[in-house]
């Protein structure tokens, strides 16, 4: 079921990724931008504009990547630092002897604590796997090993870890705003709402990530678990990819998938991989638009306490997108109409295209960042822009000047 058929195109030219890697081609945005236009009739921006900011854009990127590049791909692999290891006495005096009130969250893996390691006088967070729980010493080494060997701004920095007899703990750089999930569902009234600089930030940081696993490392690398919970906040909203114990290593040569058991959230994992155990890059495609929905839509994955039809966020929304004019039912009421409309259409046509069924028309993540850090770079001023109200039939409809 494909609602942008030319979205599919860039999964077909497998030469173009040498330049994916590069830097984020003007025409990608272009593809993608018009590609969104041709479906609704509407072109979001000018094309003259459009190529304007794309080649500024571009030439920002490419200078930020080339100096990136510097720090992110050592002539022979030597510059990375070895994650340190660390006795569970440290990590125990570090937590005060794991007491509640250090507890900063819990999962199925188990707990996570803030600590202060004297020894490199340093405040970090502190992940104790539960030795009966679901996350074993498989998943503990593939995450040492992989954030050992993954150095990138957009993936969370691990410092170290300990394996003292039956003990696993890993030791991350300490993300001060939490987790993406304690920002956007169930927040206390006292607690600020992300704005709409800050949710489009948030998103083209973490596709940068993703990108960086799907397009520089070698071997590609899927994460396979990716949702709110597990992308971490630092000062200013910066965005971090956390916990890689379920990435596993992307087809290489002529494989067009790896199989493995079916592993993930439900909710955030593609529908293929699912019902297959087929994995490939446009998996984590897939739970990244999920993602991208939640930042628009304020909605979780999966809420069983909504209306018969919403449990779903992604069956719930799929109707929606065909139809603009119920587009601005979509943003996130705790937004209250401050976003730019052509902001949210052109988010949501991002989202739509990644959760599409067929995993081939799904876009490549380089293709995501590009149109993600555009609008990123566009931003919205509450005090200028008008304010948007829902029960507007067509709200935010371009002028028939905009169409191409």
């Amino acid at each position: 079921m494909g609602w942008f058929p030319c979205s599919g195109k860039s999964s077909k030219k497998p030469k173009k990724r040498e330049a994916d890697r590069t830097g984020a081609s003007p025409v990608s945005l272009l593809v993608v931008l018009q590609c969104f236009s041709n479906f609704w009739s509407v072109a979001f921006v000018s094309i003259e504009k459009l190529k304007t900011n794309a080649l500024l854009d571009t030439k920002r990127d490419n200078s930020f990547n080339r100096s990136d590049r510097k720090k992110e791909t050592p002539r022979n692999g030597s510059e990375h630092i070895a994650a340190q290891t660390f006795t569970f006495r440290e990590l125990a005096a570090a937590t005060k002897n794991f007491r509640a009130d250090c507890l900063l969250g819990e999962g199925g893996f188990g707990r996570v604590y803030k600590g202060k390691l004297e020894s490199i006088n340093q405040i970090v967070a502190i992940k104790q796997l539960d030795r009966n729980g679901l996350q074993g010493n498989r998943e503990f080494l593939v995450e040492v090993l992989m954030l050992s060997l993954l150095h990138h701004p957009n993936l969370v920095n691990l410092i170290g870890y300990c394996a003292d007899g039956d003990q696993r703990l890993l030791v991350y750089e300490y993300m001060s705003l939490g987790s993406l999930e304690d920002h956007l569902h169930d927040l206390p009234p006292d607690k600020r709402r992300l704005d709409w600089n800050s949710r489009m930030k948030i998103a083209a940081g973490a596709a940068k990530g993703l990108e960086y696993l799907h397009d520089k490392a070698n071997p590609p690398v899927i994460y396979r678990d990716l949702k709110c919970s597990n992308i971490l906040l630092g000062d200013g909203h910066f965005p971090k990819l956390s916990d890689f114990g379920l990435a596993k290593l992307g087809p290489v040569g002529d494989k067009t998938h790896v199989s493995t058991r079916v592993m993930g959230t439900y909710g955030y994992c593609a529908p293929e991989y699912a019902m297959t155990g087929q994995l490939t890059l446009k998996s984590d495609v897939y739970s990244f638009g999920v993602v991208l929905l939640e930042l628009i839509t304020g909605r979780r994955a999966i809420d069983n306490s909504r209306a018969a039809g919403e449990h779903n966020l992604v069956a719930w929304a799929r109707p929606l997108f065909k139809d603009r004019r119920k587009f601005s039912q979509m943003a996130d009421p705790m937004l209250r109409g401050q976003y730019p409309v052509r902001g949210l259409y052109q988010a949501l046509a991002v989202a739509a295209m990644c959760v599409q069924e067929d995993p081939t028309m799904r876009p490549l993540i380089a293709d995501v960042v590009t149109a993600l850090s555009y609008l990123a770079s566009q931003k919205y001023d509450p005090e200028s822009q008008p304010v948007h109200s829902s029960r507007l039939s067509a709200p935010g409809t371009p002028p028939r000047t905009w169409r191409v």
